[in-house]
């Protein structure tokens, strides 16, 4: 009691955001992990399920094709989009002239909604003559493609659009860190006769590792989740081909009225993403000591 009245002022400045965390973020979690143990009839629940829920989304075969569909995301967005920031930001760095016109321009994207960013793209890659890329392979005598009904790459075409989104934000976040690098490294490094790939070994790589952990762990938890861009580009197609387990998660809470097994989903998501927060926590640390 003492130390809350020592502590007033702040105290009042952080309660109103603790209510806010506690009924936007914590109570509906612990809900929807309660939920997931019981039958419901719509939105009112009934009876004590245990883990029945959980046994049907894990015999469903098409829970274990979306969790294969999630992990190809996760997969191609580290392929694609998690070194092009960090060369954006080295580049940037190395820039002399035009640095402010370049940071707004890789920015710019950023503040575009989502949901415009989905439809230039859907736009974009609109399958037949008046898609932009289909009219660019027409100017060199080929045929339309239909890009986002391909199974085999609907998913990377996805990751390529959601890349042009925010890469240029994340590459912002590494240029910050190099902003705090001493230049005197640098230099000293180049009198000694180190060329760039040896000053990016030796000095730029070892001064981001703690950020480029932070954004390894950030995209993947990211991706893990992604919802809109499937449901807004294929909604989930071709024949299942782009369905993520959030999109699967929403099918059950709004398209096929099982709310129980959309909570269930939520569950097996938030389980494995702890896993990899834990991780990441781990990995941090160990890093931190060294």
């Amino acid at each position: 009691m003492r130390f809350f009245k020592k502590n007033f002022s702040a105290w009042m400045l952080i309660i109103p955001a603790l209510i806010c965390i506690y009924y936007v973020i914590i109570r509906p979690q612990i809900t929807g992990i309660t939920w997931s143990f019981y039958n419901m009839q719509g939105y009112k629940v009934t009876t004590f399920a245990g883990l029945d829920n959980y046994k049907r989304i894990l015999a469903d075969n098409q829970f274990y094709r979306t969790l294969f569909n999630t992990i190809q995301y996760v997969i191609w967005s580290l392929v694609v989009g998690f070194l092009l920031p960090i060369m954006i930001a080295v580049m940037l760095n190395e820039a002399v002239h035009m640095r402010n016109t370049f940071k707004f321009l890789l920015y710019f994207p950023s503040v575009l909604p989502g949901v415009a960013i989905t439809l230039l793209w859907y736009m974009v890659y609109s399958p037949d003559a008046s898609g932009l890329l289909n009219i660019v392979l027409s100017k060199f005598g080929f045929a339309s493609y239909t890009w986002l009904q391909d199974e085999n790459w609907t998913i990377l075409y996805i990751i390529l659009s959601m890349t042009w989104a925010s890469a240029g934000a994340t590459a912002l976040y590494y240029f910050a860190s190099l902003q705090g690098v001493s230049r005197e490294l640098y230099e000293a490094a180049t009198m000694d006769g180190a060329g760039f790939f040896k000053r990016m070994w030796h000095i730029t790589l070892p001064h981001m590792s703690g950020i480029i952990l932070l954004m390894f762990v950030k995209q993947i938890i990211g991706v893990f989740s992604i919802m809109e861009q499937p449901m807004q580009m294929t909604d989930g197609g071709p024949n299942g081909a782009s369905l993520t387990l959030g999109l699967l998660s929403y099918r059950y809470g709004f398209v096929n009225g099982r709310p129980q097994l959309a909570m269930a989903v939520g569950v097996v998501m938030f389980v494995i993403l702890m896993v990899m927060t834990c991780f990441y926590y781990a990995l941090d640390k160990k890093i931190s000591d060294n």
